[in-house]
């Protein structure tokens, strides 16, 4: 980040806060920084603190005919590498969607050719509500790159997602963004999320709870350290993860080709909770309720992701095959032996008896040929910057 120019608008929510951190960071890695800062957004943070940590004066309004002749919108809008939004509200990215200019910071976001990096937040139902979604797809679709936003607490007593990432998440896609090489460069990681889904007929069929939220913040969390990502993923009702190549299926038999299909890699994680079978011969028109006669199912077991990329031979295995285990009972024993049946290198168990599987925390054990770790209980993302960690020092001794 040494000797890159940034400018950061901070927009008009609770979390304009942490654009104060966020500033910090960039600054400590050599870069300089300037501050936009809109009206709404100085209802939360001051001038004085930002122009305080940017060593620059802040920019706030269009019309201010010092700073016109000093550095005008469009030489702001020109001179910085990365233009972060943060935090990015829905007003905001509801001006940017739609080429508003009526002030310095929307002014500067249509006269500017340079990358740009949102950091959405916002309350859960406005973050839900259709109209953002219309305006985050026409932001995607014209290139604007986003961080977050995050699933939690927020200030207005919800939960859900709309909290703005955290300033070491956007610093992380930021220096991505600028070509910044991290320690997972050059690494192709295969990912497997979510559940899949087996037909019974066209109307019904066979599933299990899994979110998909472990998976989605593990491969974001190895994106973030430059890896490249191929996010392999069965129906969920989540927000994609940042920075990766998604690849959405629905079955079993489809995730086995989609692994195959994106190899090789240098590590795969297999996080997806994969349908063991699935119903042979499923009926092409609905199947309908006979009285007195109840249907009658053949099953067909699926094919063993995890099993068969562990098995494959020399170099077109994986260097690094991690699985995952979601036990009810005798966790560390089941997980065990599915490790040593499965002959993957690393395994991550996790008791799945209560909410788990469809909530925001985890606590899992890491089982290797070294030894186990009992991590505590976490947020799912917490898990995920984990993992990356002991993924990224383990390639570092290897």
């Amino acid at each position: 980040m040494n000797g890159k120019s940034i400018t950061i608008i901070v927009g008009g929510g609770i979390a304009a806060y942490k654009s104060l951190e966020l500033i910090r960071l960039f600054k400590k890695a050599g870069a300089s920084v300037r501050a936009v800062l809109t009206r709404a957004g100085a209802e939360f943070v001051t001038p004085l603190s930002l122009s305080a940590l940017t060593g620059e004066p802040v920019y706030q309004d269009l019309f201010d005919l010092d700073d016109e002749a000093q550095m005008g919108h469009i030489q702001l809008s020109r001179t910085a590498d990365l233009i972060i939004v943060a935090p990015a509200t829905a007003d905001l990215m509801a001006k940017m969607a739609h080429g508003l200019a009526g002030d310095l910071a929307t002014t500067l976001l249509l006269a500017t050719d340079t990358p740009v990096l949102i950091a959405p937040a916002m309350n859960v139902r406005m973050w839900d509500h259709a109209a953002t979604r219309r305006n985050l797809a026409t932001l995607k679709a014209d290139g604007i790159m986003m961080v977050g936003p995050d699933e939690g607490d927020m200030a207005c007593g919800e939960f859900g997602y709309g909290r703005m990432a955290e300033p070491e998440a956007i610093f992380a896609t930021a220096k991505a963004a600028l070509g910044a090489p991290g320690p997972l460069s050059g690494k192709h990681v295969l990912i497997t999320s979510g559940p899949t889904h087996e037909p019974i007929d066209p109307v019904r069929y066979i599933a299990n709870r899994s979110s998909g939220r472990q998976g989605a913040a593990i491969a974001e969390a190895l994106a973030k350290r430059g890896a490249q990502v191929s996010y392999i993923t069965g129906p969920v009702n989540i927000p994609a993860p940042q920075g990766v190549e998604v690849i959405a299926v629905e079955t079993a038999r489809q995730m086995f080709d989609a692994v195959s299909a994106a190899l090789p890699a240098d590590i795969a994680i297999f996080s997806a909770a994969v349908a063991d079978w699935r119903v042979d011969g499923a009926g092409a028109t609905k199947i309908k309720k006979q009285k007195g006669a109840l249907p009658i199912f053949t099953f067909a077991e699926n094919p063993d992701i995890l099993a068969s990329i562990s098995a494959l031979p020399g170099a077109t295995r994986p260097g690094l095959v991690i699985g995952f285990a979601a036990e009810t009972d005798h966790v560390l024993d089941h997980a065990r032996a599915k490790k040593k049946r499965k002959n993957c290198d690393w395994l991550l168990a996790n008791d799945v008896s209560g909410d788990v599987m469809g909530g925001a925390d985890n606590q899992v054990t890491l089982i290797r040929d070294k030894g186990e770790e009992s991590w505590p209980m976490m947020s799912k993302k917490d898990v995920a910057e984990r993992l990356a960690e002991t993924i990224t020092k383990a390639l570092k001794t290897s």
